[in-house]
Parts: C-alpha cells; sequence; structure tokens
C-alpha cells in the first residue's frame, strides 16, 4: 500500500450535521405522522448522530440547529452544537459549522452529513469515509439518485457544498468524486416520506426511530 492509500485510511473526520427547528421539520410527514411528526424528527436525528459518533473515522460531530430541544438530547451524545449564526440557509449554515470543525481539529477532514439517515451504520459510514480521503472532494447520492446524504473535502481544501435541488449534479459538475459503494445503502437511505421511512426500517433504523416508527398508525 502506498503512502498516500495509508494516509487516507488514517484521516480523520468533522461531520457537521445540520438540524432543522423541529416546527419546520418532517413536513412531508405531516399526514402520516400527525402529532408525531417532531418526535419522529428528531428520533431520526438522533439515531443519525448516534451512529456518527460510533464511527471511528470521526473525530467530532457538530451540530447546527436553533432548535434547543435537538441541542440538547444531541449535545448530550457528544456531539457539538453551535446556532446557525449566517441564517442564511443550508449550505452558509454547513459552511459556518465545518469552520468550526477546522478550528477543533485543524488536520482533519470535514464532511456535511444528512440528519436523516436513521438506518446509518458506524462501519459502512467509516467505508465511504476511506473511499472519500482519496478525493480532495466527495459525494454519495442519496437513494432517490437526485440528491447529496454526504459532502466531504480534505484537510486544506475549500469546504463548498451545493445542497439543494439537483445537489448530485451540483456536486458533480463541481468535480467533487461521486461514491457508489455496494454494501453501504444505510448512508444513502435518507428519510422525506413514509415510503423512505420503510425502507430505512427495512434495513434496520435506529432504535428511537423504530419506537416512534412503531407508535404511527400508518405503519401499524
Amino acid at each position: 500500500m502506498s503512502t498516500a492509500a495509508r494516509s487516507a485510511l488514517d484521516l480523520q473526520w468533522s461531520l457537521v450535521v445540520p438540524v432543522k427547528v423541529l416546527a419546520r421539520a418532517k413536513t412531508r410527514m405531516s399526514g402520516a405522522a400527525g402529532p408525531l411528526r417532531e418526535p419522529l424528527a428528531l428520533a431520526v436525528a438522533t439515531d443519525t448522530v448516534a451512529a456518527a459518533l460510533r464511527c471511528d473515522r470521526v473525530r467530532t460531530v457538530i451540530v447546527v440547529t436553533d432548535d434547543p430541544l435537538p441541542a440538547a438530547d444531541l449535545a448530550a451524545l457528544g456531539a457539538r452544537v453551535v446556532p446557525d449564526v449566517p441564517d442564511a440557509g443550508l449550505n452558509p449554515a454547513l459552511v459556518h459549522g465545518a469552520g468550526r470543525g477546522r478550528e477543533l481539529a485543524p488536520g482533519a477532514g470535514v464532511g456535511a452529513l444528512s440528519a436523516d439517515l436513521p438506518a446509518l451504520r458506524p462501519l459502512e459510514l467509516a467505508r465511504v469515509l476511506d473511499a472519500a480521503a482519496r478525493a480532495p472532494e466527495a459525494f454519495v447520492p442519496d437513494a432517490a439518485g437526485t440528491g447529496t446524504t454526504l459532502y466531504t473535502a480534505r484537510p486544506g481544501v475549500p469546504f463548498a457544498p451545493a445542497f439543494g435541488a439537483d445537489s448530485r449534479a451540483a456536486h458533480r459538475a463541481r468535480g467533487a468524486r461521486e461514491i457508489l459503494l455496494p454494501g453501504t445503502d444505510s448512508v444513502r437511505r435518507d428519510v422525506d416520506t413514509l415510503d423512505d421511512l420503510r425502507a430505512a426500517l427495512a434495513l434496520g433504523a435506529g432504535p428511537r426511530t423504530s419506537a416512534v416508527a412503531a407508535r404511527l398508525p400508518a405503519l401499524a
């Protein structure tokens, strides 16, 4: 194995996870989740962050949120929580969080991870991060094939996420390497709809998401 390859495998990461104010989260599931929409959003984010913190490639998880409830819960897990100081949309919030990550760990790579990955498996995340370490910028497309669940930049590389509509195409256009590894479905399975939630549960969602999902009449 080359020195560069060994260095890539040794790279640690600071991951930025944006968490919406719960009142605005999971709105596409309002009909299916009803009064459990906000608890479900919190459960999904909590399972995502908990899994990321268990990944041995992850040095720090930085949560960007202005909601005190997830801020407290996720800080209790061990995440660093920062407010959305730019208050100018998702990508500026991620850049703000990444700046904090580089302050905390200058030698680490930085990544933006979706908060909607309740089936995330630490070993699958580690495989993806090892692949990402071999490129200046990289990204993982979502299960639908149009969005992005993870964007990364190596140390010293400008952190320039392009989340939003058709972010898969946007990240490709910026020259980021697309990572599609077999056996990493949990890193791609974000949850926006009831069908997405069913798919995450089939993969094996985390305990908090599973507990809330068990209370949804739509899944009875």
